[in-house]
């Protein structure tokens, strides 16, 4: 790792303060094993949640959530799983992906490599991506358990808060 890296590292915030977003047409709280997981892992590693919400695969509902996310002060990471298939109700990309202002190309690569050596050719049907939209970080991942603790363990938790503390500078 760089001088540069490290330091980045360093400087970057102790805390994240994330929205976690499951978008679903038939989880509630009580069922929503996936964002609990999110939430048990951004808690543990010390960051806030600052909201929690479920949503059906409706761009109608989908677009204004991530935008009213997205203008909250308290907010700097917006988590979202489900919907990244391509199903016909898999519209979360197409809504999330237009959104994007900057793409982190590298997290739905990364994402698709580490989730093959588990899963194998299916892999390539995941569209998880992740880029800024409205200087927040977005990060939209598959709604099963284990592609959310794939994404979070080796992806996001290590760099959420160096992501943050880059579009801050």
């Amino acid at each position: 790792m760089s001088q540069s890296a490290e330091a980045h590292r360093a400087a970057a915030p102790r805390q994240v303060r994330c929205a976690i977003v499951t978008v679903s047409d038939s989880r509630t709280p009580e069922t929503d094993t996936s964002g609990a997981l999110i939430r048990e892992s951004l808690e543990r590693r010390g960051h806030a949640v600052v909201a929690y919400e479920i949503v059906p695969d409706e761009p109608e509902q989908i677009g204004p959530l991530l935008d009213k996310l997205a203008a909250r002060d308290d907010c700097d990471a917006i988590l979202i799983n489900g919907g990244t298939g391509i199903a016909r109700r898999d519209t979360t990309y197409d809504v999330v992906a237009v959104r994007l202002e900057k793409r982190l190309d590298g997290f739905g690569e990364l994402f698709r490599m580490l989730s093959y050596q588990e899963i194998g050719p299916a892999a390539m049907l995941s569209r998880a991506t992740a880029g800024v939209y409205r200087d927040r970080i977005v990060a939209l991942m598959p709604g099963s358990p284990n592609a959310v603790r794939l994404a979070m363990e080796k992806l996001l938790l290590p760099e959420l808060a160096h992501l943050v503390y880059e579009i801050r500078k």
